[in-house]
């Protein structure tokens, strides 16, 4: 369950229901949830809380998916799996899969994005963005040279605003995902002790089994 309170239709403002009647239709996503795309709903009854914050989060959507975009949607979806996948949010990067595929994504680069480095399906532009979106996730924004020079050789500079833009702004989805535990990203945490067996929470020293003797 998400680690905030879901908006119930009763008490949703006038924003949320519209949201609510467009991907719910006359369900309450809260005792019914459920959407198109085989997720609990739970990003919208929670971001539902604050009406503003929601109306916010839908027009960056809308922003990103507008026909006014240089960079185009193939371009935009191949970073954003990217982006979730790195983020680590199971959510991001499933639905975005599908609006890859919806942009023209091959299945077999859609496949090879988790490893594409290693990959021979991507060409030099597709390489250039996903480059580029490796180091805004992992440098936290610090593009090398060199690969912001291999952006640049197939985007212009609008693309690249717009670019790093999206990628920001998933990243930041990716992360309120999981600290919120909404949709696909509520998982328990996975590094956790595993007792030694028949020890239980027992000090062992591990350092001194293992040292060469």
């Amino acid at each position: 369950m998400p680690r905030l309170r879901q908006v119930p239709r009763a008490e949703a403002s006038p924003e949320a229901l519209a949201a609510y009647q467009r991907l719910f239709g006359d369900r309450d996503p809260v005792s019914e949830p459920g959407t198109a795309t085989g997720t609990p709903g739970n990003w919208w009854t929670v971001f539902a809380l604050v009406p503003d914050v929601l109306v916010h989060a839908q027009d960056g959507f809308a922003l990103l998916n507008s026909r006014r975009r240089a960079l185009t949607p193939y371009q935009r979806e191949l970073a954003l799996v990217r982006t979730g996948y790195l983020g680590q949010s199971q959510f991001v990067y499933s639905q975005h899969c599908k609006a890859a595929r919806a942009a023209g994504i091959p299945e077999a680069k859609l496949a090879a994005i988790p490893a594409w480095s290693t990959a021979e399906v991507f060409d030099a532009a597709d390489r250039a963005i996903l480059a580029a979106t490796d180091e805004l996730v992992l440098q936290d924004g610090r593009i090398h040279d060199a690969a912001f020079a291999a952006l640049r050789d197939v985007l212009s500079d609008e693309a690249i605003l717009e670019l790093v833009y999206a990628v920001g702004t998933y990243r930041m989805h990716a992360m309120i995902c999981r600290a919120l535990r909404l949709e696909y990203d509520d998982v328990d945490e996975r590094i956790v002790e595993v007792p030694a067996p028949g020890q239980g929470s027992a000090a062992v020293d591990v350092m001194g089994q293992i040292q060469r003797q």
